[in-house]
Formats: C-alpha cells, sequence, structure tokens
C-alpha cells in the first residue's frame, strides 16, 4: 500500500507540470490583452507600455512561465492582475465553501445510492427495483442546477426551512452552516446517487448469485449478514472506481450550483477571473482544482486497495 501511496505522489508532478505548461500557454492565446482591459479605451501608449512592463506581460513566454513556475513552487501563484490580491489567497479564501459542498454532497449520493442500489438489489424485477431504476433514471435526467432552483422554491422560498442564498462558514456556527449547504448538496448529490445506485443495484445482482453468498446462506448466517458483511463488500470495488468519478462531476458541478445559491466560492472566483481574462487567477484555479482532483484519485487508489486486497501490489 505505502508502494501504491508512494507511486501516485511521484506521477503526480510530472501531471501537475503538463497542467502549468498548457494552462499557461491557452492563457497567452487569449485574444486581447489584460492591459487593455485595465486601461481601457483611453490610455495612452506610454501608460499602456508601464502597465505590461509591471505586469511583465512585456516578457517572452518562456521567461514568463519559468518565473511564474519558480514562485508557484514555493507556494505563490502571482498576484491577481485586477485587485492585487495573492491568488493562493484568495483561492484558500474560496476553497472551504466548495469543497464543503462538494463532500456534503458525496455523503449524500454514497448514501442514497447505496440504499436504493442495494434494496433494488434485494428485490429484482419487483415494484422497489422498478422505482429506484425509475428514480436513478430521472435523477440523471434532471440538471442539478434546475434540480437547485426547484429546492430553493420549495424549501427556501415558500417552506423558509433552509437559506435561499450564502453559505456560513463552519468555524462560525456549525448549525447555520449545515442549513446553508444542505439545498445545494441536496441538489449535485441526489442526481449524482443515481449513477451509484445503478452500479451499486449492477454488482450487488451479480455477487449475490456466487456460490460463495450461497454458501454463506447455506451455513445458516443470517440475511443481513450475508448481504452487508459479504455480498456488499465484494459490490463495493467497482462502486468506487465510479464513485471517484463522481465526485470529480461533483466538484465541477459544484461551481455551477454555486452561482444559483450565491455562494462565494470557486465557481464564482473563476467565472470572475474569466470575464477580466485574469491570467494569475486563472492559472492558479486551473492548478488547484486539478491538485483536489489528483488527491480524490489518490484517496479512491488506497480505498479501492483496502477493499480489493489483490489490488495492492499492483
Amino acid at each position: 500500500m505505502l508502494k501504491l501511496i508512494g507511486q501516485r505522489l511521484l506521477a503526480m508532478v510530472p501531471l501537475l507540470l503538463i497542467v502549468s505548461i498548457l494552462t499557461f500557454s491557452f492563457t497567452a492565446l487569449l485574444p486581447s490583452d489584460p492591459a487593455d482591459l485595465i486601461i481601457g479605451d483611453r490610455g495612452s501608449e506610454q501608460q499602456y507600455a508601464e502597465v505590461r512592463e509591471r505586469l511583465g506581460l512585456n516578457q517572452p513566454f518562456v521567461t514568463r512561465y519559468f518565473d511564474w513556475l519558480g514562485k508557484a513552487v514555493q507556494g505563490d501563484l502571482g498576484t491577481s492582475f485586477f485587485n492585487s490580491v495573492r491568488v493562493t489567497d484568495a483561492v484558500l479564501l474560496r476553497m472551504p465553501a466548495t469543497l464543503s459542498l462538494t463532500f456534503a454532497s458525496v455523503l449524500i449520493s454514497v448514501i442514497v445510492g447505496l440504499g436504493a442500489g442495494v434494496a433494488a438489489a434485494l428485490r429484482p424485477r419487483s415494484l422497489i427495483d422498478r422505482l429506484a431504476t425509475l428514480g436513478a433514471t430521472i435523477g440523471q435526467a434532471i440538471p442539478n442546477f434546475w434540480l437547485g432552483l426547484i429546492l430553493a422554491s420549495l424549501f427556501a422560498v415558500s417552506l423558509r426551512w433552509f437559506p435561499a442564498t450564502g453559505y456560513v462558514q463552519l468555524s462560525d456556527s456549525p448549525s447555520e452552516w449545515l442549513r446553508s449547504i444542505t439545498l445545494p448538496s441536496l441538489a449535485l448529490g441526489l442526481s449524482t446517487s443515481a449513477a451509484i445506485a445503478r452500479q451499486v443495484r449492477s454488482a450487488m445482482v451479480g455477487v449475490l448469485q456466487k456460490d460463495y453468498i450461497r454458501a454463506a446462506r447455506a451455513q445458516g448466517l443470517s440475511s443481513r449478514r450475508v448481504v452487508f458483511k459479504h455480498a456488499l463488500k465484494n459490490a463495493l470495488v467497482p462502486v468506487v472506481t465510479v464513485l471517484s468519478f463522481q465526485i470529480t462531476v461533483l466538484l465541477g458541478g459544484a461551481l455551477i450550483v454555486e452561482q444559483v445559491f450565491a455562494i462565494n466560492g470557486i465557481g464564482s472566483l473563476a467565472i470572475a477571473a474569466v470575464r477580466q481574462q485574469d491570467i494569475p487567477m486563472i492559472q492558479g484555479i486551473v492548478l488547484v482544482l486539478v491538485l483536489v482532483v489528483m488527491l480524490v484519485q489518490l484517496v479512491t487508489d488506497i480505498l479501492y486497495g483496502l477493499i480489493n486486497p489483490k489490488a495492492r501490489s499492483s
């Protein structure tokens, strides 16, 4: 297991380097010049040249990249072109909201997905199975931002059970933090749970037909022990792989759902950076999100190794 973790950590280095090169290259190909956006139409040539020199835009591409890379290795992702805020500070300030929303959604999707999938697998072709399959199909078809609007309209505007917008830090008030992320987490988690439910049902139906499950039942083990200790554990092996992909989808969906519920997370920061063509901010956000996704994949590999001992040596 330690060898696997070490290999995955080493593999992150070249991948992050490739992502940084691609991101830096794409931002350099933007059609407009950030100096034009800062100065406006009435600026003089001298002002234009001064701004480009101050931002380092007059330097060759390779020089600018290696200057940025040297600082990024030390944790300095640069400074915003428009408000002189350090990119690292801005990302770290907004990241807790996005991560809270993402991992709360993961919890909801796992609970709902496992419950629906197991219930459907235990009674194949029954009414419960048909309802679970129908719910999974509808869940995958409904856009999460539309579901967020429906939830906000019903539970925030009509019933006033939850706030319609905003985010409260966990350190400020745990109860208000929970209320602030409930609706957006449900909007993300319910749609993602559909894919998990389908995978769990498919895996569980196959596992329940194995010979060792029949042998366990023949030995007089209770149905609960057979299902949850033997069948579900083996059925989770392919589910973990699906879950790793779904977490990445949830992270991307969180950036959109944040706009619906006016949450000041990475999503609003990224949209503002793209609109302003704030190159250092765009580069920093992309690099940090890629790092988060890679860490999620690492945790998934560790979980996969714990569930499936055969994968530990590979």
